[in-house]
């Protein structure tokens, strides 16, 4: 149980020191979080610029935080290939030698008979999907039953279910169950684009006199237009006067 609050206390000070970072990102592929005993996983650190300094880590639920190379994995570049075995379940993340840290992954290692194929990755709002209820040996498309947050959200024979487009309502702890056996659970997180803003959203922001300079510093002709106007009008004043005196 300590061991379990650790890696969830890591786990939520690695999301919060992840804020930010955007030089760094890490990838996985296959893009899933849960994997069969001895299959091979690509982790990869993606960095904007230089990628020295960089290196893959992990901390498992036996506890404690180990590079990439040193007991497990084999480094290729800046990614680093994982044959996966149980104890190899656990939180792997990116971080540099002054200890910023990227986005972090969970990932479940299981020896059982049945696995949910869900995104390791945050997935957009909006976006297509796809779960599969994965059986180790053969046949893989068994009728399968699919859970989010405990309860039973379909039941389908193809063994997969599709959202197609999902929200952030669909964000939640998934698994899914066969004749075989049932699959660990699996969070899947649903990010919310950030909206574009219109031009003339700046626009509107800026003070008037803020406004007009801009206008007036970036078009010299705009600038020639509104003077000749103003000498326009105060000569149709000044001779309005004229003749009324």
């Amino acid at each position: 149980m300590e061991r379990t609050c650790r890696l969830l206390l890591l786990l939520s000070t690695l999301v919060y020191c992840s804020l930010g970072q955007g030089g760094v990102s890490l990838s996985v592929s296959p893009d899933r979080s849960q994997f069969f005993e001895f299959e091979s996983v690509s982790l990869s650190c993606e960095v904007q610029g230089n990628s020295a300094g960089w290196r893959l880590k992990r901390y498992t639920v036996s506890g404690g935080s180990s590079d990439c190379g040193s007991k497990w994995g084999k480094p290729e570049g800046s990614s680093c290939i994982v044959s996966l075995i149980p104890s190899h379940s656990g939180v792997y993340w990116c971080e540099s030698g002054s200890g910023e840290h990227s986005n972090v992954v969970n990932i479940t290692v299981y020896a059982g008979a049945v696995i949910l194929e869900s995104p390791a990755l945050p997935v957009t709002e909006g976006d297509s999907v796809t779960l599969r209820c994965r059986h180790q040996g053969t046949p893989s498309d068994l009728t399968a039953g699919f859970y989010k947050d405990g309860s039973l959200i379909r039941t389908e024979s193809s063994g997969e279910i599709t959202i197609p487009a999902v929200s952030k309502s669909d964000e939640g702890l998934y698994k899914c169950s066969n004749s075989k056996g049932e699959s660990p659970e699996s969070w899947m997180t649903v990010t919310v684009p950030t909206p574009i803003p219109s031009p003339a959203v700046p626009v509107l922001s800026m003070s008037l006199p803020r406004l007009l300079c801009s206008l007036l510093v970036g078009s010299p002709y705009l600038l020639v237009t509104i003077i000749l106007l103003v000498k326009g009008c105060r000569s149709r004043t000044q001779g309005d006067r004229v003749e009324e005196e």
